[in-house]
């Protein structure tokens, strides 16, 4: 069945939607290009997720302190366009509007992050704790629960308090552990009697190598392969302690669960009939979920990550491996700390083995030995790393499962973004990637893997970390440009809303139908939209007139890019309607 849709701000964007028809699954096989229809097992819960940085604004507001990411983004030149979370989506503010949109999805749960310096401004329970800050997530929670939404909340999504940046070097000093201890402590005296499912912390692979290898995040430090180990070893002890806080003082009294989400592309052989191919893809699946996976689940880093890392660093002339050690006592602590595991999951790469010379200097990344490939058939979206290989996330699935002892897993993060200024919301491509990963997924259960529910990355589009504005996640199309932010569905809610309704997908009939009917109903919110912006663009044009002073390039933002947009969503939605009616 060919469709061809959507004409989007910056292109025409043609994808292909290709069913199978509707026969039963052979497990033993693990066809690429199936597609299975059943429903998820009774009790599935379905979400939606979000982070405080990125979504609530109000960033030096009801004695919130600063962030690094409040600091790294008011460095000109660390995000595209020099944006900032400032404002972002003012979620801070809008807390009644956005349970609307999660009331309006039936979701089962939200998954969400509390802002540390916004209960703690400085970081150090001692100094000061915020009650404003408290509030504001006590009514969150209240709100929800009143709405039968279940809050799963994030403890750290990568805003540390900027004061223990300064002090201490952040994640680079033994002392977090503590402080990230008395923090979350403070979480569950204050939110624990409501919040049963809490998150230590977010994808720490981005927290250790783009924060301290790389710098393309905050704190934008550069400690080329000693950083990013050292950071990820105080993190994996800092989630232990967390873990065990809870299990002593709170876990009988609350009865709820603390996991961690890691999160994990999958890496496949370039030649499956390599046996180096077939290590390398292995070797870059335990350098990223592996590397703070192994140590949670059975007590000591991967056998692969110390024999790497310590062969390079004796190459290099280092004593020492760069990779710090855990003592016996430290890996017997570790072990079992995880209730449930979350898993966030973009996209896949082919792997093939690569050598790099330990003459290179000390990286995490060539520490690795291995080369990362794309297919350029591979759906992309316009974002620079996001391609859409459904097939594997269920083989990512089922190498937890196999790998850790069949853990109970929450899918924190799924989705995909569109890089495009502006954005349309007949979302074709992304209704198409939930689909298809939502199948997999599916067929992960069928295989026996303990998935329990799935978010939805994510509710909003928001802030992007050094992308900025400029790549959009949401199910919602937030006008950023307004500077009242409101949301607009995307055809991707109503989609994703019948998969929950339905629980899975009944019929290819029946998924048929949702798709049609999906893109039928984001016509008339693309009508909305350009309206709108027309309306905000004529506003721009009178204030314009009567500030001579305003430079050409605030012009050019201002009214030129947003009257484009308009005329590119009003030209989609006439393009949209005439297929449609040559469709009928």
């Amino acid at each position: 069945m060919l469709q061809l849709h959507v004409l989007s701000v910056c292109h025409v964007l043609v994808l292909v939607l290709c069913l199978s028809a509707a026969e039963d699954f052979d497990w033993t096989k693990n066809h690429r290009g199936s597609f299975y229809y059943g429903t998820f097992p009774t009790g599935f819960s379905w979400g939606v997720g979000s982070s405080a940085y990125q979504t609530e604004g109000a960033w030096d507001k009801d004695g919130k302190g600063m962030s690094i990411w409040d600091v790294f983004t008011h460095k000109k030149g660390k995000v595209i366009y020099n944006e900032t979370g400032d404002s972002s989506c003012e979620g801070y503010y809008k807390v009644k509007d956005d349970i609307a949109l999660l009331k309006e999805l039936k979701l089962n749960h939200y998954r969400f992050s509390i802002s540390w310096p916004r209960i703690m401004p400085t970081g150090i329970k001692s100094d000061h704790v915020n009650e404003k800050g408290i509030k504001y997530y006590d009514d969150l929670i209240n709100l929800l629960l009143e709405n039968k939404i279940t809050p799963i909340v994030t403890l750290y999504h990568w805003d540390l308090p900027q004061v223990l940046q300064e002090r201490y070097g952040g994640w680079q000093n033994l002392s977090m552990i503590n402080y990230f201890n008395d923090y979350a402590n403070l979480c569950f005296e204050r939110f624990g009697n409501r919040v049963k499912y809490w998150i230590t912390f977010n994808n720490p692979w981005s927290i250790a190598v783009e924060g301290y290898e790389t710098g393309e995040h905050a704190p934008g430090m550069k400690l080329r392969g000693s950083g990013p180990y050292k950071a990820a070893h105080y993190i994996i002890k800092a989630h232990a302690k967390v873990w065990h806080t809870y299990d002593n003082q709170w876990r009988s009294k609350q009865k709820g669960m603390v996991g961690i989400s890691l999160n994990g592309d999958w890496g496949e052989p370039v030649d499956i009939t390599s046996q180096k191919d077939i290590e390398a893809a292995e070797r870059y699946i335990q350098f990223y979920l592996g590397w703070f996976a192994t140590p949670i689940f059975n007590g000591d880093y991967p056998q692969v990550m110390k024999d790497y890392i310590g062969r390079k660093s004796a190459q290099q002339g280092l004593g020492t491996s760069r990779l710090p050690t855990f003592s016996s006592q430290e890996k017997s602590y570790i072990k079992g700390t995880c209730d449930f595991l979350g898993i966030g999951h973009f996209t896949t790469r082919y792997i093939t083995q690569k050598n790099f010379p330990a003459s290179h200097g000390p990286s995490y990344f060539t520490d690795r030995d291995l080369a990362e490939l794309v297919d350029p058939r591979w759906p992309d979206p316009s974002s620079e790393w996001l391609y859409s290989v459904p097939w594997g996330f269920r083989r990512l699935l089922n190498f937890v499962k196999t790998q850790y002892g069949n853990p109970m897993i929450y899918v924190t993060e799924n989705g995909v973004s569109e890089k495009m200024t502006c954005t349309e919301l007949c979302d074709d491509w992304r209704m198409q990637y939930f689909k298809e990963y939502i199948n997999e997924m599916l067929k992960a259960i069928k295989d026996g893997v303990n998935v329990k529910g799935y978010t939805a990355w994510s509710l909003l589009d928001k802030f992007e970390w050094d992308e900025g504005y400029s790549e959009r996640f949401g199910l919602y199309y937030v006008d950023f440009r307004n500077k009242n932010k409101p949301r607009y569905p995307k055809a991707s809610v109503q989609y994703y809303k019948r998969i929950i309704s339905s629980n899975g997908f009944p019929s290819q009939k029946e998924a048929e139908n949702w798709h049609r009917k999906a893109i039928e109903t984001c016509s008339s919110s693309n009508q909305l939209l350009a309206a709108e912006q027309q309306r905000t663009t004529a506003a721009n044009i009178l204030r314009l007139i009567h500030d001579p002073l305003t430079s050409h390039m605030e012009m050019v933002t201002e009214i030129v890019v947003p009257t484009v947009c308009t005329l590119c969503i009003l030209l989609s939605a006439i393009f949209l309607m005439f297929l449609l009616r040559r469709h009928n």
